[in-house]
């Protein structure tokens, strides 16, 4: 049966008009948008065990326990602006190289994302794992034990993961506002390098500190704010995330896995607020502990739990909300390259005469000195939603870094989370390395020219339209 012209043309317009939802437009950041593309803004949440069985090896010793809170790995997933964004924060020392490869990749595909719109941050606590699957190949490879870097546990974490991302977008609920609030915590922070006449660190008041004349001293720079950001559907909170810069160390090396002071926190505000999940991220607190408030004792952890958890709640108590679709939010990496420290070279030599704590605290840093050599680079991503501005940061940064993203843009509700990618150790500012100190020495896995490269990026971000 043969079609008159005119039928003809009629049919190709028909044709036309049902392909039309597939000619969406791709953006820069990859996001899509056109006929058909749902743009309402939706949150789920997830909150998996992370605690690893006994007799496994946590960073430092074997696990002889886990106390009766446990770890963590909890986070959220944003959908509906562009391709979902996932923020996860997991109660382990550190999570580095092809271990943040492996949770980004596990999670974007669970959340129907790509890695690029992934972040994964560790608290820091010290009695809980570190995963670093290069270091645990360059072991290995070595006829070494893997010791704290054996990986079984570590990918089935990740494999659960993924399960409880992809079975919470079922329950993906509206996000009609976002809130913001902060409020002072008092006495927890401190700084830890105590500087001489000369300008150089005479003594270190690190998480736990015995020496009265050290804690005598002045509590120094710190950034006292936890700040909040919540997740709203009209009346009803559904995540509120917290920023805080202090390492989160009150005792540790017991052998007994435990979210120590800070997930003590947490689960208070759990308890206060119990229809949101409560996820906790560590701040910019390289050079900040509890050292002048914290002199070890056992008593101290319940102190310093109490006193976070008073300032979240203040901070909570100050929230102001505000009206949010997806056109307000946005998700941007920029991709940064720092060079190793020299002395990084040596680590491969050293691996068979070294104690595990050595290795432990040192063997990512090999693993992160090949990647480089590679040409591969560490994302720093930022979260824009309404007026606030979150960053997501690598490595144990000094406080100025969180102090000057604050600075960049006073106009704005600016936070930040440090501990992404372990790789880096201590990311200090450019004098720090001239003043000496235990994190400007062979704690810190890069150069003085970190400085300049981190806040460029954080500017280009926090600057950055959407």
């Amino acid at each position: 049966m043969k079609c008159f012209p005119e039928l003809k043309i009629k049919l190709l317009l028909y044709l036309l008009i049902l392909t039309l939802p597939a000619l969406a437009v791709i953006k820069e950041d990859g996001n899509s948008s056109g006929p058909g593309v749902n743009t309402a803004l939706r949150i789920s949440t997830f909150d998996v065990d992370a605690t690893p069985p006994v007799g496994s090896r946590l960073a430092y010793d074997v696990m002889i326990n886990s106390w009766d809170l446990g770890l963590r790995a909890k986070g959220i997933v944003l959908l509906g602006a562009g391709q979902p964004v996932v923020l996860c924060s997991v109660d382990w020392i550190g999570i580095s190289n092809e271990s943040q490869d492996a949770f980004k990749k596990t999670l974007a595909e669970a959340a129907g994302t790509i890695p690029e719109r992934v972040a994964v941050h560790t608290v820091h606590q010290h009695d809980a794992p570190i995963s670093d699957f290069g270091a645990e190949k360059i072991l290995k490879e070595a006829g070494l034990s893997p010791l704290s870097y054996e990986s079984s546990f570590q990918y089935d974490l990740i494999k659960r993961l993924g399960i409880s991302v992809k079975n919470s977008l079922e329950s993906a609920q509206p996000v009609t506002h976002i809130g913001v609030g902060q409020a002072v915590v008092y006495e927890v922070a401190s700084n830890r390098r105590i500087l001489g006449p000369d300008g150089l660190v005479k003594g270190n008041r690190s998480s736990s500190c015995r020496d009265s004349a050290l804690r005598a001293e002045p509590e120094g720079l710190t950034d006292p704010m936890v700040a909040l950001v919540s997740f709203w559907n009209g009346n009803q909170p559904v995540a509120v995330l917290s920023y805080y810069a202090c390492h989160p160390q009150s005792y540790y090396r017991l052998g007994i896995a435990n979210p120590d002071f800070p997930g003590v926190a947490r689960f208070m505000r759990q308890l206060a607020v119990p229809q949101a999940l409560h996820v906790h991220f560590s701040g910019a607190g390289g050079n900040l502990a509890a050292g002048k408030y914290n002199d070890g004792s056992k008593e101290r952890r319940g102190v310093l739990a109490e006193r976070l958890a008073d300032g979240m709640k203040r901070a909570w108590e100050s929230t102001t909300k505000e009206p949010v679709s997806s056109a307000d939010v946005s998700w941007k990496t920029d991709p940064i390259a720092l060079t190793p420290a020299s002395y990084i070279q040596n680590i491969q030599e050293e691996i068979k005469i070294k104690d595990p704590v050595y290795l432990t605290n040192n063997l990512f840093k090999l693993a992160w000195l090949k990647r480089t050599q590679a040409g591969m680079k560490i994302n720093i991503g930022c979260l824009a939603i309404g007026r606030a501005r979150i960053l997501f940061m690598p490595g144990e940064l000094f406080v100025e870094y969180q102090l000057a993203a604050k600075k960049m843009r006073p106009d704005l509700f600016v936070a930040m989370a440090a501990y992404g990618d372990y790789a880096t150790g201590y990311i200090c500012t450019a004098k720090a390395y001239k003043e000496g100190g235990y994190e400007a020495g062979p704690a810190s896995a890069v150069t003085e020219e970190a400085e300049d490269i981190v806040m460029s990026s954080m500017r280009k971000l926090l600057d950055s339209k959407k």
